[in-house]
């Protein structure tokens, strides 16, 4: 029998290529004739470049930048050929700030766009630009600034690139250091959120980088107006297009100013790594990630691999750290684990999810096999 394993990172506990690893084990202990086949993977978020590293041999460049409080720091980012891989989270990252500094009324995208530059001036033509685990709500215009373009308020001072100025933008200088039609930028984005209103990026997404209730308001307020000005002078509205609300919005100035492309993570990952033919030729796929719930089946690993297993007939089963139960019957999971309903509480799960995962695997050889064998 032929097992693909495609889960996404256990984020805080365990990558994805470690998650196959402690399943695969469970597995192999109670039946070592499985043939099991890892498949890592990831949507576009935060260690997404870590796959790929080794899929596309990329080469790493480490550089001065800045944090998501424009402090100094050393980020990396990686390359191969004429193209630049870009991970936002390691300039602009939430895991960067202690809990005390988090607060994406006050932190920037400016480091990540400095990254970016780098990228340009050494003549990559391609940016490929990963754009999970924000600490940020500016709707990038701390990248776009770092790439030329100022943003004034009424009376034509200059703003700092931060979420709390995003009501006071009036105007938009481009001072032309590059030409954005000449270039290749793509966005990798993980979730399908409109940029503002109450499934936008501050209603859904701010509370969890810090912001409190008054500030996720200003914060949509904010994404508002600046969406009213990118209106204006582009004479285009991209707000509600699907995945403009991911990392604080860092598509509006993306897509509007710097002529990039936002797509879908998983797809790009699932072409790259010819998901759908791995797919179509096994005979049960585990997918999953550290807390699955709703979230996950919009636009993310775990749903699009279900969907996937669906269309092809292939029986699919997900497990996770913690699991908001899903409605099987309307998505044809074929069975549903956790880590969280076998450990002690919610550290010991974090702590000793290796050990769980192995568990969780030995389950599903010995009560999950023959029943979806074909």
């Amino acid at each position: 029998m032929k097992i693909l394993l495609c889960p996404d990172k256990f984020k805080g506990s365990l990558s994805a290529e470690q998650v196959c690893h402690a399943v695969r084990e469970g597995l192999l202990s109670v039946d070592s004739n499985l043939e099991i086949i890892s498949h890592p993977m990831a949507d576009g978020g935060d260690g997404s470049i870590e796959i790929l590293k080794s899929l596309l041999k990329l080469k790493g460049i480490k550089i001065q930048t800045l944090d998501g409080l424009k402090r100094n720091i050393e980020a990396k980012y990686y390359y191969n050929d004429d193209s630049a891989f870009i991970e936002l989270a390691s300039a602009s990252g939430l895991v960067l700030l202690s809990k005390a500094e988090r607060n994406p009324m006050t932190t920037s995208t400016l480091g990540t766009g400095l990254l970016m530059k780098d990228a340009l001036e050494r003549g990559f033509k391609k940016l490929y630009l990963f754009i999970g685990g924000s600490s940020t709500n500016d709707a990038g215009i701390g990248i776009a600034q770092a790439l030329g373009f100022d943003f004034l308020d009424k009376k034509d001072s200059s703003l700092d690139p931060i979420g709390s100025n995003l009501g006071k933008i009036h105007k938009i200088v481009n001072n032309n250091l590059y030409n954005f039609e000449n270039m290749e930028i793509t966005v990798l984005c993980d979730v399908t959120n409109p940029m503002h209103g109450p499934n936008g990026a501050a209603f859904v997404y701010a509370a969890q980088k810090g912001a409190n209730d008054q500030d996720i308001i200003s914060l949509d307020e904010g994404l508002k107006n600046y969406s009213s000005v990118l209106k204006f002078h582009l004479n285009v509205d991209h707000s509600d297009e699907s995945g403009m609300g991911a990392a604080g919005a860092v598509g509006a100035s993306l897509v509007g100013l710097l002529n990039a492309n936002l797509k879908n993570g998983f797809e790009m990952f699932s072409n790259i790594t010819r998901l759908k033919d791995a797919i179509k030729k096994s005979d049960l796929v585990i997918t999953g990630e550290g807390s699955v719930d709703q979230t996950s089946f919009q636009g993310k690993v775990v749903g699009n691999i279900v969907q996937i297993c669906n269309k092809y007939h292939i029986p699919c089963g997900i497990i996770g750290g913690m699991l908001e139960e899903i409605n099987s019957s309307d998505l044809n999971i074929n069975f549903q684990k956790s880590i969280i309903s076998i450990a002690k509480d919610l550290a010991d799960a974090m702590t000793s999810s290796e050990r769980f995962l192995n568990t969780i695997g030995k389950d599903i050889a010995k009560n999950e096999i023959n029943y979806h064998s074909k």
